[in-house]
C-alpha cells in the first residue's frame, strides 16, 4: 500500500499542476469542446481521487493490504474505543489530512451549491415580477432595459432572458442565434459542469493549475454553446449578435473578457476543422482511462 499511496500522490500532483497548466494552453480543445470538457472532468475527478486517496491508502496501510481490508479493521477497533495496533502518528496524520481535504472539498461544494440555488431563486422571483413572457419564444422573458443583454438562469425552473435592447438592436436571425446559444447552456446544464471546478478553486486557490482549469472550462462551455448556435443560424448572424451583446459590457470590464470574446468571434469566423473521428474517440477513451487508473489503484486487492 505505501507504493500505491506514493503513485496516487504523484499522479494527483501531476494532474493538478503541470498537466492542468499544459492542457489549458493546448490548441486542439477549440476543435472539440465536448471532448475537451470530458477530459477536464476526468482530470478533476482523477486528481481528486488520487490526492485524497493517497492519504487514505498510506494512513490505513498498517491495518491491511488494501482499503477493503483496512477500513473494516479501523471501524471495528474504533467502535469499541480501541486504538488500532500499528496506526502510529505519521499514518494517522496522513489519514487526517485526507479526511480534512475531502471534507473541505465537500463542504465548499455544498456551500457554493446552496448559495447559488438561493441566489437563483431570488433572481427568478425578481424576473417573474419585472420581466414579461415573450409570445414569439415560449419560455423566454423580456426585460425592459435598453442595454442589449441576454442570459439564462439554469435549474428545474429555468429562465431565458433577453432585454428589450437585444430585440431592438438585432435582426430576428440574430435574436434566434442568441436564444440558441443560451438554450444550449440550459439543455446541457453547463452550470453543473463548472461547479466542481469552482469548488476545487475555492478549496485550493494557491494551486495555479486549478485556476487554469476553471478558466479553461468556462471558455469551453461558451465554445460549445457557440457551436450549437452556429448550427441553427448563419455564422455572420452569430458573430454580429456576439458583438452586440458582448459589446454592451461596462467600460470597466476586464480586458480578459474582451479578449475571450474576440477569441470566440475569431473561432466562429475561421471555422476550425473538427477533430477526426478517430481522434475524438481517442480523447474520450483517454478520459475514461484517466479516471480508471486511480479507481483501480484504490479498489484493487
Amino acid at each position: 500500500m505505501p507504493f500505491t499511496a506514493l503513485g496516487l500522490l504523484v499522479l494527483g500532483v501531476v494532474l493538478a499542476e503541470p498537466v492542468s497548466r499544459a492542457f489549458s494552453r493546448a490548441s486542439w480543445p477549440r476543435r472539440d469542446p465536448v471532448g475537451a470538457l470530458l477530459m477536464w472532468q476526468a482530470i478533476g475527478l482523477a486528481g481528486g481521487l488520487s490526492l485524497i486517496g493517497s492519504g487514505l491508502v498510506f494512513g490505513l496501510s498498517p491495518l491491511g493490504a488494501n482499503l477493503a481490508e483496512a477500513v473494516p479493521v479501523l471501524v471495528r477497533e474504533w467502535s469499541v474505543a480501541r486504538w488500532p495496533a500499528g496506526l502510529d502518528v505519521v499514518h494517522f496524520a496522513a489519514l487526517a489530512v485526507a479526511v480534512i481535504v475531502g471534507g473541505r472539498l465537500l463542504w465548499v461544494l455544498t456551500t457554493v451549491s446552496l448559495r447559488t440555488l438561493r441566489a437563483r431563486r431570488r433572481h427568478r422571483d425578481l424576473l417573474d415580477v419585472l420581466a414579461t413572457p415573450w409570445p414569439d419564444s415560449p419560455g423566454t422573458r423580456v426585460l425592459d432595459h435598453p442595454l442589449p443583454v441576454a442570459y439564462c438562469l439554469p435549474g428545474r425552473s429555468s429562465r431565458l432572458v433577453v432585454s428589450a435592447g437585444v430585440l431592438e438592436a438585432l435582426e430576428p436571425e440574430g435574436v434566434w442565434a442568441v436564444l440558441a446559444h443560451e438554450r444550449a447552456h440550459l439543455r446541457e446544464r453547463h452550470d453543473l459542469v463548472v461547479l466542481p471546478f469552482v469548488a476545487w478553486g475555492a478549496t485550493a486557490p494557491f494551486v495555479r493549475g486549478m485556476v487554469c482549469a476553471q478558466l479553461a472550462v468556462a471558455a469551453l462551455i461558451e465554445m460549445r454553446a457557440d457551436d450549437v448556435a452556429a448550427c441553427r443560424s448563419e455564422p455572420n448572424q452569430l458573430v454580429g449578435a456576439l458583438r452586440t451583446v458582448g459589446g454592451s459590457a461596462p467600460a470597466a470590464a476586464l480586458t480578459s473578457f474582451t479578449d475571450a470574446l474576440d477569441a470566440r468571434i475569431e473561432r466562429i469566423s475561421s471555422h476550425p476543422a473538427a477533430l477526426s473521428r478517430p481522434r475524438r474517440v481517442l480523447v474520450r477513451l483517454g478520459a475514461i482511462a484517466l479516471v480508471a487508473v486511480p479507481t483501480v489503484l484504490l479498489l484493487a486487492p
